[in-house]
């Protein structure tokens, strides 16, 4: 048979379960590479809550959490070159919140989403201004690591003092006015143009060198020839060919027949 459980026994487990609800929402623990703000009565308080576990008053409090992770968000920025030529480009953007400073954070900018649109997305878009109005936008295509050393460093500068600290940046894409991307293209025209000229005109002439090297070697030649070629040389080249016979006609048109000598006899006599 159940017992009613009495007045005095639902009080005490009424306490208990207020305790133990009192219990939970005084204590808080931050994990790695998190950080949080604490604020009694919605003020915050100064002290960051880092890694560890931590008190805080019941009922009347509440703690905002910070990732402090590295965050990367791509940001796009538009700004005029040197030249006044439109240039449009997209950052990624790795940063890590500054745990000193998140108090500062949650007082002045709230959420991470606001921290990402209200102070990262105009301050890049300086930025990029900074830098690119420095060089022409053919510099900021071809030299593009001198263009992204600026803005790395006017957009650090400009960030720190928000506590959030750039760990990277990377140029995602970089895009230019299509008035200028006719003229890249008829430059790179003209240019190969020049190349395939200056290159006729080395291969023509080293065609012209050869050929006069050639002739110089068959004047040589034939100088050589002509030297060597004495009467004595040719006589004696003369008899080394003869076969021992004598022609058998007198050349012309009215040829005559000569007298065929043997040889053989005439020796032997």
């Amino acid at each position: 048979m159940n017992t009613p459980i009495t007045f005095k026994q639902s009080m005490i487990f009424g306490l208990l379960a207020i305790l133990l609800v009192l219990g939970f929402n005084s204590t808080i623990i931050m994990n790695p590479g998190q950080a949080g703000v604490l604020s009694v009565l919605g003020k915050a308080q100064p002290e960051v809550l880092l890694e560890g576990f931590h008190l805080k008053p019941p009922l009347i409090s509440n703690v905002d959490i910070y990732d402090l992770t590295v965050q990367k968000f791509e940001v796009p920025a538009q700004s005029s070159t040197k030249d006044l030529q439109n240039l449009t480009a997209s950052f990624a953007i790795n940063f890590r919140l500054d745990p000193i400073k998140v108090v500062d954070i949650r007082r002045t900018q709230g959420s991470l989403q606001n921290i990402v649109s209200k102070i990262i997305a105009p301050q890049t878009q300086e930025s990029f201004k900074i830098a690119a109005a420095r060089r022409t936008v053919e510099e900021a295509i071809t030299r593009r690591d001198e263009l992204k050393e600026d803005f790395d460093q006017a957009l650090g500068a400009r960030l720190e003092k928000y506590g959030i600290i750039i760990l990277d940046t990377s140029v995602v894409d970089l895009e230019f006015s299509p008035e200028f991307s006719k003229a890249v293209e008829e430059k790179q025209i003209a240019e190969q143009r020049a190349q395939r000229a200056v290159y006729v005109a080395q291969e023509a002439e080293q065609e012209a060198e050869a050929n006069v090297n050639r002739a110089k070697g068959q004047a040589e030649a034939q100088r050589l020839l002509r030297e060597t070629l004495t009467p004595e040389l040719l006589q004696k080249q003369a008899i080394e060919k003869w076969d021992g016979k004598f022609p058998q006609v007198l050349g012309g048109n009215g040829a005559l027949p000569l007298i065929n000598l043997d040889t053989t006899k005439l020796s032997a006599q």
